[in-house]
């Protein structure tokens, strides 16, 4: 547990001095609801923007005095922040929508900030690596050509199957990025991931490769202990798995889906409307930590390394952090490659809700049966909007603006929530936030229109 560090009156009294010393770029402190806050995380180096906020002053400067917690799970987490043990946390972009909507546990939550962009990877056995190699292209250097397509991994699952032995992956979360990437990348190559139904929830239906959940800092160790044959996590777990030399990473998510949203702050929607100035405070304080993560082209990631490796964050060593963290990603041991943009916590509007991404996360649950009926466009785009809160984000954005702590240019100040459609995957495919289920049925495999599960069938037109 990560403890408040200074005394209420202390800083009140330093947030006074500041403010008389700023002149016009003084901050305008809000009349918080709430200023005491406990706000949970998972041990990954995407949850850098709670760490930054709160080493930095950020939360403080904003008047808020904050407690962080890391978390067991995913689901422990979840139910914390909806009992109000928590009062927000680092969430899985999934997780509010899918409670929104209830698949699992029934909760309306919000989310006001994205937190980043990309930073997963899937990693396979030092074994099944080595049966994949002979399917890969060599580049001119002769190393494996990126990105490695799942076609490679094809006669891997074959032979297993043909030894009555299944292929076991994991990922954190029924409703993680990394169950919906990994799933994006195994279909890419023609490899069925499973459905889900509403009575069989392991989404193991009718799947060549079995997918079940596995905490992210015991992915590594249970790839090693051979329960699993490959994994799909944030960092820094694909890289600790290089440096272990234990597992090989094949693909990241930017290669997936170029600037993949990731991980977003969530909050219940009671507690943004009984507490609305303590959330604008707390977006303000995260767009702050995001700002510096990676101004001046990343210049502050060597710190912020050395943060995220003290053991009540993240706790890897810094080396395996540094590894994914300042610009570059290897793969096979000793194939390091310059990976800019694998980690992006404010670029590319990084930070903004934006409704198409809810939608994407939306149309991948439909895919594979956690939204088990069909729902017309509509329904995607009402959804989205109940759920990502662009309009806090902005106010915020606006506030900083006004203070001289952030650029107006750094903010889609005009957009209408929606990215331009884009062909950005793996697999080519254009992805239209307004058009949900178009973009639904031209995926090869998955559910399309009226399809559903009905025991382990796929039924309907």
């Amino acid at each position: 547990m990560v403890p408040g560090r200074r005394l209420k009156c202390s800083l009140m009294m330093a947030a006074l001095l500041f403010g008389a010393a700023a002149g016009n770029a003084r901050a305008e402190m809000l009349d918080l609801e709430k200023d005491e806050l406990k706000l949970g995380f998972i041990k990954l180096t995407d949850m850098a923007p709670l760490a930054i906020a709160y080493e930095k002053g950020y939360f403080e400067d904003e008047g808020l005095f904050v407690t962080l917690e890391p978390q067991a799970n995913w689901k422990v987490l979840l139910d914390r922040v909806i009992t109000g043990e928590l009062d927000g946390a680092h969430m899985l972009a999934g997780q509010p929508l899918a409670a929104t909507i209830g698949f699992g546990t029934k909760a309306h939550i919000v989310t006001p900030f994205s937190m980043d962009l990309n930073g997963n990877a899937i990693t396979v056995s030092n074994a099944v690596w080595e049966m994949m190699k002979p399917n890969i292209p060599l580049d001119a250097d002769g190393k494996p050509e990126h990105p490695i397509k799942a076609d490679t991994l094809q006669p891997v699952i074959a032979k297993y199957k043909a030894q009555g032995k299944p292929f076991n992956l994991g990922m954190v979360f029924p409703v993680s990025t990394h169950n919906y990437e990994l799933r994006y990348w195994l279909a890419s190559g023609g490899i069925n991931p499973g459905y889900y139904s509403a009575g069989d929830v392991s989404g193991q239906i009718r799947a060549d490769a079995l997918l079940s959940v596995t905490p992210p800092p015991q992915m590594p160790a249970t790839l090693e202990a051979g329960t699993i044959d490959g994994y799909s996590v944030g960092e820094p777990w694909n890289q600790a798995a290089v440096f272990k030399g234990i597992g090989v990473p094949v693909i990241t998510d930017y290669e997936i889906w170029k600037n993949n949203p990731e991980k977003v702050f969530g909050l219940t929607k009671e507690f943004t409307e009984k507490y609305p100035n303590t959330t604008l405070a707390l977006t303000k304080a995260l767009i702050r930590a995001a700002i510096w993560l990676d101004e001046n082209n990343n210049a502050n990631r060597p710190e912020a390394v050395e943060i995220l490796s003290k053991p009540e964050y993240v706790g890897a060593d810094a080396k395996v952090i540094a590894n994914s963290m300042t610009g570059t990603f290897e793969y096979e041991k000793g194939d390091k490659r310059e990976v800019p943009d694998f980690n992006v916590f404010f670029r590319h509007f990084a930070t903004y809700p934006y409704y198409s991404d809810a939608v994407w996360y939306l149309t991948q649950m439909r895919r594979w049966g956690q939204i088990p009926e069909h729902k017309e466009d509509a329904w995607y785009a009402e959804t989205a909007k109940s759920v990502y809160l662009p309009d806090i984000y902005l106010k915020a954005a606006q506030m900083l603006v006004d203070e001289g702590k952030a650029k107006k240019e750094d903010f889609p100040w005009d957009t209408d929530g929606y990215k331009p459609a884009t062909s950005d995957f793996i697999d080519g495919v254009t992805y239209d936030g307004h058009q949900p289920n178009a973009y639904i049925d031209s995926l090869k495999v998955g559910l399309k229109g009226e399809q559903k599960i009905e025991g382990a069938d796929v039924v309907g037109g």
